[in-house]
């Protein structure tokens, strides 16, 4: 039988915080808080874990092209 239940996003994955709407990639979890990063780098912010999510095709094939795009325009 196949469950409905979603795990959470693990180190390193892509993930979406839910009470602001970013993407980010999660770097850890400390004191009950996941901390996520930018796709394309910058500062963490801490998101519960309950608004952490994986995100929708759509919005990871976004989020990829886009730092594709920035490195190519760098020169990467």
């Amino acid at each position: 039988m196949a469950s409905n239940q979603q795990t959470r996003p693990g180190i390193g994955d892509l993930a979406k915080d839910t009470a602001n709407g970013k993407l980010g990639i999660v770097m850890g979890e400390i004191g009950g808080r996941v901390q996520m990063r930018p796709v394309g780098g910058g500062i963490e912010w801490d998101a519960m874990p309950d608004n952490v999510v994986s995100p929708k095709a759509r919005e990871e094939l976004s989020a990829r092209l886009a730092v594709r795009n920035a490195n190519t325009r760098a020169g990467l």
